[in-house]
């Protein structure tokens, strides 16, 4: 089912990062998780993409999802 990469930028105090993470591994995906507490080059990237520094921010392919959008994220993932 896996075709498209996925990375979550996310910080370990985030509840919808969690649930983010949690939505994945239930689905069985597999997912690069980025924490741009620890990682201030990747948390750079992060905004340069979004304007956004809030998280979770949600990569799948080269669509960008800010916060936990089931919604979105379903329908990226044609599910």
């Amino acid at each position: 089912m896996q075709h498209l990469k996925i990375k979550i930028y996310t910080t370990p105090t985030c509840p919808y990062c969690r649930k983010a993470k949690e939505y994945f591994r239930k689905l069985g995906l597999k997912f690069k998780e980025v924490d741009v507490s620890k990682n201030p080059r990747e948390a750079e990237l992060m905004f340069k993409k979004t304007k956004q520094m809030g998280v979770p921010v949600i990569e799948i392919g080269n669509q960008i999802i800010i916060g936990f959008d089931k919604a979105k994220i379903d329908k990226l993932l044609s599910i």
